[in-house]
């Protein structure tokens, strides 16, 4: 058991589990977005919820926030069973959505002010709250400024600062740092990763494989509305550690099929990636010399050669399917 603070400021009990889904399942009409999901989150654990958009992770997380009421199933949130009343466990959580819901014209200091009178905390309190998480979000010289002058990036910065007013126990966030800057999704996963170190659940959408590989524990994928695939992020890595990838790319001509490379190199696997480049993998170094003469023998002008290391990315491709362009592409977000 780990002590989480209420709304009051009062201790409550959060138990290993706290987050605990199962046979979850939700429809728009005829298109089923959420298809019998189970798993848990235990206590301190940062999970990445992984998929492409429209595979169902905004509607996941709107039924574990109580936005949304699932047709089916059971879900448990902070040790509250929350499946017929959805917001029975809306004072150990916070929220982050995936677009703002702050006000433009109130400044980031009232809208934080604003916030945390939302969860019963008192106006003293509040007042220091949030003066404490401007400063901690390096926000503090804007804090006076209206929230529609903010940077996309002081947006998603003063957005998270909201949802953890009130200090929660388990915090949820859909795309974090989905349309911000390298610089200003770097500082979000460091704010997030202290958070987590401090003890906070965190439950993270994202459809940016790197991201979850580099922040969380465990990862689920979840593909039209099903979860395919649900582990720690270093036993999904396992299968592809010692392996060694080569890319080689083409000046002219046409690379020989991977049926004509396979007799003569029996030790590599040969295919081709999205844009005609030929992927070489092994369990040991390429002999990348070896590889290019046979070649280019044979009329192929190699331009580039470069050694990909295996990631979270390759894994999901592997289980799922889809590529990873189709991840960041953009399309519905149920």
């Amino acid at each position: 058991m780990r002590r989480g603070r209420s709304f009051a400021g009062e201790e409550v009990a959060v138990p290993d589990a706290c987050i605990r889904v199962s046979d979850l399942r939700k429809s728009f009409g005829d298109v089923t977005a959420v298809d019998g999901i189970s798993f848990s989150v235990r206590e301190g654990e940062l999970f990445g919820f992984l998929g492409p958009n429209g595979a169902g992770k905004t509607t996941t997380i709107n039924m574990l926030t109580g936005l949304a009421r699932p047709d089916s199933g059971s879900l448990m949130v902070g040790g509250v069973d929350c499946t017929k009343n959805p917001k029975a466990a809306q004072h150990l959580i916070g929220v982050v959505p995936d677009e703002s819901n702050l006000y433009p014209e109130l400044s980031g200091y009232d809208n934080l002010c604003f916030c945390g009178g939302l969860y019963g905390m008192r106006s003293k309190e509040r007042r220091k709250r949030a003066s404490e998480l401007l400063a901690l979000f390096g926000l503090e010289e804007a804090g006076g400024r209206k929230f529609r002058t903010y940077s996309k990036g002081m947006k998603r910065r003063l957005t998270i600062a909201a949802g953890i007013m009130h200090r929660p126990a388990v915090l949820f966030l859909d795309e974090p740092t989905s349309g911000i800057d390298v610089q200003s999704a770097r500082g979000i996963r460091t704010m997030l990763s202290e958070l987590h170190c401090a003890g906070t659940t965190v439950f993270l959408t994202t459809h940016y494989i790197e991201e979850a590989e580099r922040m969380c524990e465990r990862v689920a994928f979840i593909v039209k509305g099903a979860i395919v695939r649900n582990d720690t992020v270093a036993n999904l890595l396992r299968p592809v550690q010692g392996k060694e990838v080569m890319i080689l790319s083409l000046m002219n001509g046409r690379f020989p099929d991977p049926e004509e490379l396979a007799p003569v190199f029996p030790e590599y696997a040969f295919g081709f990636t999205a844009d005609g480049a030929l992927r070489v993998e092994s369990g040991e170094p390429v002999s990348v010399g070896r590889l290019v003469r046979f070649l280019e023998e044979r009329g192929a002008e190699v331009g580039e050669a470069r050694r990909k290391r295996l990631s979270l990315e390759d894994v999901f491709v592997d289980v799922t399917g889809i590529g990873a362009d189709a991840m960041r592409g953009t399309g519905g977000r149920r």
